[in-house]
């Protein structure tokens, strides 16, 4: 970038994991996510490639092969995972960062022992199925039932937009095992060879290489050892899980606004029009610092929230803000990249196109632009 990041927060143990994931994306990434997305997967064995960097296991407590880390390690890992393009290999590599901290919050200790460890390993895969085809972000609502007989549990219904869906070993699933209302939903880590239960593969706008399916439960027998917490208390776990989550959207769209806006300052300088490079054109090097204005913005925002959440803060309605404020960022820096890029811009393969697909799925993932305002005004009180 054409300017410094600074803050309190960074260290040199900032900069010294920002190298080892850079390493990491220019070894097992870059050289092959074009085929990756191509073929609309990527080998499972990337899990374990990862697994044994220490990557999967980065946040998660040490007692199950995890490495504690800040926040602003968090953001490091993210954005550098970006660097190679593809938000839909962050996203499937990354499922168990939504999938597994509501067992590490809130489950036994037996089924932490059982799940997380082979997960951060690498030789397991973790999802979170909340979504529903009736509704996404209204999870109070949601329908899948469980009702329980016995030792078991009986799961009904479907769930869809699931990432890593297709081949997750371990899906954290949210149930209605009470009556309407979020006090009648359960969370449950259902095994992904439960008889029963089946999924269909969703061809997607952007994510390519990223497993996305739709999952449908019909009369799945799940041992009630493997609820997480408290029957009919799995809403609250749902909500904390949703802050980390749109923390980490925010992150991949500042890593891929980075990316953009990187691919084109380089094409701007070396591209020749009119007799010279395109950067000389003054309309171009207004749209590069309209880039450059706003991945500044996401980066002080981001860096300050950060910083509260390692101080133990909650800022919800900020998160949300920052969540809108990111996506907006990568919508401007991809469309603007494409169109300074020209048409080498439009040829499948180069990074800018592929994030322009992508765009959308930031600003809808993990609830909607409109609802993250939503969220933001009660949370600041417009209501009262």
């Amino acid at each position: 970038m054409a300017f410094p990041r600074r803050h309190p927060g960074w260290t040199e143990d900032h900069e010294q994991l920002r190298r080892t994931v850079r390493g990491f994306v220019e070894r097992e990434l870059e050289p092959n996510i074009h085929a990756w997305e191509e073929a609309g997967e990527f080998p499972r064995a990337l899990y374990r490639t990862a697994g044994e960097l220490g990557l999967l296991g980065l946040g998660f407590p040490e007692a199950y092969g995890g490495t504690p880390v800040d926040s602003f390690s968090a953001l490091v890992m993210t954005e550098e995972l970006c660097r190679a393009g593809s938000g839909g290999v962050i996203a499937s590599l990354m499922s168990h960062g939504i999938g597994l901290p509501p067992i590490i919050a809130l489950g036994s200790e037996s089924l932490k022992q059982r799940i997380a460890p082979p997960v951060l390993a690498g030789e397991q895969i973790m999802a979170l199925a909340i979504t529903e085809p009736s509704g996404g972000s209204d999870v109070a609502n949601l329908r899948a039932t469980a009702r329980r007989e016995g030792d078991h549990y009986i799961v009904d219904g479907s769930k869809t937009f699931i990432t890593s869906g297709m081949r997750a070993d371990w899906i954290t699933t949210a149930v209605r095992t009470g009556g309407p209302g979020m006090q009648g939903i359960s969370l449950l880590a259902i095994p992904g060879d439960t008889p029963g239960l089946t999924r269909t593969k969703l061809d997607k706008m952007g994510w390519w290489c990223s497993d996305t399916a739709s999952l449908y439960f019909d009369g799945c027998e799940v041992p009630v050892e493997n609820l997480i917490g408290v029957e009919h208390g799995g809403f609250m776990g749902i909500m904390v899980n949703f802050n980390n989550e749109r923390m980490m959207l925010a992150a991949i769209a500042l890593g891929m606004a980075r990316v953009c806006y990187e691919d084109a300052l380089a094409w701007a300088r070396e591209r020749q029009t009119f007799g010279k490079p395109l950067v000389r054109h003054q309309v171009v090097r207004h749209k590069l610092v309209d880039m450059a204005t706003s991945i500044r913005a996401v980066e002080c925002v981001l860096d300050d929230l950060a910083w509260r959440l390692d101080r133990g803060e909650v800022p919800i309605a900020e998160v949300c803000m920052a969540k809108n404020l990111a996506t907006q960022c990568v919508e401007l820096c991809a469309k603007e990249a494409v169109q300074i890029l020209g048409g080498a811009g439009f040829i499948r393969g180069v990074k800018s196109e592929r994030i322009y697909r992508e765009t959308k799925v930031l600003s809808i993932g993990g609830g909607a632009e409109e609802i993250m305002k939503e969220l933001a005004a009660r949370q600041l009180g417009y209501l009262q």
